[in-house]
């Protein structure tokens, strides 16, 4: 276990989970299949230089960044595993060739003004990925931007075409399965386009998390595992694992008798008639906790008992109902992690787990389990 600096706080981060989910994905390909992994926003919150070293440690093929920044944080802190940013732009061609970053291509003015900077250092054949657009609608070449790609590609030889890559957009949803085969139809028609033109065929990549789950016939040459790896699943009855364990120490308690009293900002808590015992632990909405959880809408994991919040949920604090439950400053309580489930807080909130994990700030302290 890493050091910690404090002990108020902490996300537990389980390397036995990450590995049983890595090796889950990775049955469902064949050997000759690539596996990326995304680490981008902090690793969807749970520490993205934590995560990276496991996951190279553990093989994968490549890695993916939303943005230079996070390309070049990877770079400084020791990961050598060819990194994909998703999100290059025309403003950081410097800072990817600089350190070894492979950047999206979704257009041709990011194109340029990289083929532009790498001319002007003599490199040739770097290595890029370009974008399709086969629907999300986002990001990328739609279908008539191909010829003008192409002629471009046909005369820059400061690039070479490592893989062509779009995402689905509905693939965890199986009454849309008829979009997502388009996506993939026209996906397959863009790369054969792009490979009788360039002479040559790259990598493709087209399946996500849900993708890999429900539609591994098509894992090309390389998948792109993104929340899949941290535990969240689009089937039921999944055998992945949370990662992350978000972790509190009670700092009081505080024992209330007068039915008059109230607990937290706008006097939303109130105490029952024979009283209240309230604990008070260290993490806010400026920790990712949603205010939306407060006034008794979550409750969270206390010694085996589930205890309600109360009252609204601070920037750095908030309470729980802890009444009749043992109770000590110290215990510890899990807001997330096995129970409750973080699907659990974001079924209360009304979104997916992705807003909860990345809304998890860097002064909460990331603990590597063995």
């Amino acid at each position: 276990m890493n050091a910690r600096e404090n002990d108020f706080s902490i996300l537990e981060l389980s390397r036995g989970a990450l590995l049983d989910n890595y090796r889950y994905f990775r049955s469902l390909l064949q050997p000759s299949t690539k596996m990326l992994v995304l680490v981008k926003a902090n690793a969807y919150g749970h520490g993205a230089v934590e995560m990276a070293a496991m996951l190279q440690r553990a093989g994968v093929d490549y890695l993916a960044v939303a943005l230079p920044l996070e390309g070049v944080e990877l770079r400084k802190a020791g990961i050598s595993a060819p990194i994909l940013v998703l999100t290059a732009g025309t403003d950081f061609c410097r800072d990817i060739i600089d350190y070894k970053l492979e950047p999206g291509i979704p257009n041709l003015d990011t194109l340029k003004a990289l083929a532009q900077v790498l001319e002007s250092r003599g490199i040739t054949e770097y290595p890029i990925h370009i974008k399709l657009d086969t629907g999300m609608h986002r990001l990328g070449f739609m279908p008539s931007e191909l010829p003008a790609l192409s002629a471009f590609l046909k005369d820059c030889p400061q690039v070479r075409v490592v893989s062509c890559y779009s995402h689905l957009a509905v693939a965890e949803d199986p009454s849309q399965d008829e979009f997502t085969l388009g996506q993939i139809a026209l996906f397959t028609q863009d790369v054969d386009y792009l490979t009788e033109a360039l002479g040559y065929r790259p990598m493709r990549h087209i399946l996500n998390s849900a993708g890999i789950e429900r539609f591994p016939q098509y894992q090309f040459d390389m998948v792109r595992l993104g929340v899949g790896i941290y535990g969240i699943s689009c089937l039921p009855g999944t055998r992945l694992q949370a990662v992350a364990s978000l972790k509190v120490k009670i700092l009081q308690i505080k024992h209330l008798d007068n039915p008059s009293d109230t607990i937290g900002y706008g006097r939303h808590g109130h105490v029952a008639q024979g009283g209240t015992v309230i604990a008070t632990i260290p993490v806010g909405y400026a920790d990712g906790i949603d205010r939306h959880l407060g006034c008794g809408r979550a409750s969270f994991l206390l010694n085996g008992r589930r205890v309600p919040t109360i009252g609204n949920i601070c920037m750095d604090m908030c309470m729980l109902d802890v009444t009749g439950v043992p109770a000590q400053v110290g215990d510890t309580v899990t807001i997330f992690g096995q129970e409750p489930a973080v699907e659990e807080l974001a079924g209360i909130l009304g979104t997916i787990p992705y807003e909860i994990f990345t809304s998890l700030p860097r002064r909460i302290e990331r603990v590597i389990l063995k």
